[in-house]
């Protein structure tokens, strides 16, 4: 059983804030919160928990609440709804005050004894460490894709990262406060804050098989997970030059489409063949209308994002003087 209230003061500005998002956990939050409890005290370092309840349809938040009774250290918040487990750890991000801030599962897959590994990794050299699941305790329906998925977005992202999806990740505080984190955008936290210019590196973590219930996941999750990367890419890399996107593909388009349409004109000339046959030179045709349109959409998000450049934000390591 966690500590009571008064044998644990909470402090209030905590080293470490344990993030944990969950959805009808019930049998498995009090073996969490104990085993939390017990690697901070370890630690020696201040600590809290904050369970976020998204819309739980069992009893998970009469539990949580009877946590909140006996530990000072734990903090509840719970939705009205299941809004989704990105929404869940912005919600957590914002109310974690720590100076190191941990995300884990609720499942019990993800195991507390490695908070402090993970936070000796990020040293001074990175600002967030993401598990790596490297022997998975999962069936190959959920294991095969999810390979799949970390490796399409290692070589799209251009970040050497195994395990995009692991819940168990360690971050300085400025991380969090720094990212937005909406849609189901949560397990492309590495590649938002690398972009964002922030240290990133992983490290090989435990992983256990599931004790209670089921996955919350089904194949759609990596369908909608390609789909996010696309937003990912778009918004990080190209969201403020909208023309360095479109206009490429719209130069290559109108380049391959005169060319075609080049050739067939000189053999033309040249009384080799006549268009009216030649359903190629409507192929070129279409090809430079679509390369004029991609260049003119590029114009016009530069356009539109033209006003917001002034206000543009950027992330400040340091400043002196």
């Amino acid at each position: 059983m966690p500590p009571s209230r008064k044998d644990s003061p909470r402090s209030k500005t905590p080293f470490v804030s344990i993030v944990v998002p969950l959805y009808n956990e019930e049998e498995s939050l009090r073996e969490l919160a104990a085993e939390i409890a017990e690697v901070s005290k370890e630690m020696g370092k201040s600590y809290e928990i904050i369970f976020v309840d998204d819309g739980s349809t069992d009893r998970s938040f009469e539990v949580l609440r009877e946590l909140h009774a006996h530990d000072s250290h734990v903090k509840v918040i719970r939705f009205r709804r299941n809004f989704g487990k990105s929404a869940a750890l912005s919600v957590g991000f914002k109310e974690a005050s720590g100076e190191y801030v941990i995300t884990m599962d609720a499942d019990l897959q993800d195991d507390p004894k490695e908070i402090p590994g993970l936070i000796a990794a990020m040293g001074d050299s990175y600002d967030l460490v993401s598990g790596w699941k490297q022997k998975r305790h999962d069936p190959l329906s959920k294991t095969l894709p999810s390979r799949f998925f970390n490796y399409v977005t290692g070589r799209m992202t251009g970040i050497p990262i195994h395990d995009f999806n692991c819940g168990l990740k360690a971050y300085r505080r400025v991380v969090i406060k720094s990212l937005s984190v909406h849609g189901e955008l949560h397990r492309f936290i590495p590649v938002l804050a690398h972009w964002a210019g922030f240290r990133v590196t992983e490290k090989v973590v435990q992983h256990h098989p599931r004790k209670f219930g089921k996955t919350k996941y089904g194949v759609s999750r990596f369908f909608n997970g390609f789909l996010d990367l696309l937003t990912v890419l778009f918004t990080t890399r190209y969201l403020r030059r909208p023309l360095h996107l479109f206009g490429v593909w719209g130069i290559v388009s109108f380049v391959i489409g005169a060319m075609i349409d080049g050739y067939l004109s000189v053999e033309r000339v040249l009384g080799l063949t006549s268009l009216s046959d030649r359903p190629l030179f409507l192929v070129g045709f279409l090809l430079i209308i679509i390369g004029v349109q991609f260049v003119s959409i590029g114009l016009l998000g530069e356009m539109i994002t033209r006003q917001e450049r002034d206000e543009e934000v950027y992330s400040i390591r340091e400043t002196l003087g």
